[in-house]
């Protein structure tokens, strides 16, 4: 595996190294002494897959408190992934960070605690699944509106029409009355 930081250092980018031949292909995706090592020290405790059509926006979405870390990956399609920092003491409060995770690529992306977390869906469908390091509490999911000019996420919009958003994420409420951390 090879971990490239993003722009936010603390983001990193997992790109797996894929065996392949006529048969398929096969390659790990996590390995806790490697992951350890060059992103976290972490224990995941939950994992989850969602399955949404092209032009869906999840997110932003993170929890305060417990605060969830996330590896993520698409097994089917792809979509734009970000992140947005959340920590007022990090040198990167505010920014955000946006990968394209796909079926094709392969790539992974280590979101710690205290960022708020997205996709958008540039595919037909997308599979998505992503271990957590801690266990969902709906009790505590906090929303960040997706377009928050503050904030600025330049989302790769399909045909540049508004996103398809559940009504909590349409909800979200801007970063400068967002919940953070410290």
């Amino acid at each position: 595996m090879e971990y490239q930081p993003t722009s936010i250092p603390d983001v990193v980018l997992c790109i797996p190294k894929v065996f392949g031949d006529d048969r398929g292909f096969f390659l790990e995706t996590f390995r806790a002494d490697e992951f350890e090592r060059e992103c976290a020290p972490v224990k995941f405790v939950q994992d989850n897959h969602s399955k949404s059509a092209q032009g869906i926006l999840r997110g932003l979405h993170y929890q305060n408190p417990k605060p969830q870390g996330k590896l993520v990956r698409v097994v089917e399609g792809e979509v734009f992934d970000v992140a947005v920092d959340m920590r007022k003491s990090s040198p990167t409060f505010g920014q955000w960070v946006g990968e394209i995770l796909s079926a094709e690529n392969k790539h992974m992306l280590w979101v710690p605690a205290g960022f708020a977390h997205g996709f958008y869906v540039t595919s037909a469908t997308a599979e998505f699944v992503y271990k957590c390091t801690d266990f969902y509490a709906p009790e505590n999911e906090q929303s960040l509106l997706w377009n928050d000019p503050e904030v600025g996420i330049q989302w790769p919009l399909v045909n540049r029409e508004e996103p398809l958003l559940s009504a909590k994420d349409a909800d979200g409420v801007r970063f400068s009355a967002a919940s953070t951390f410290e």
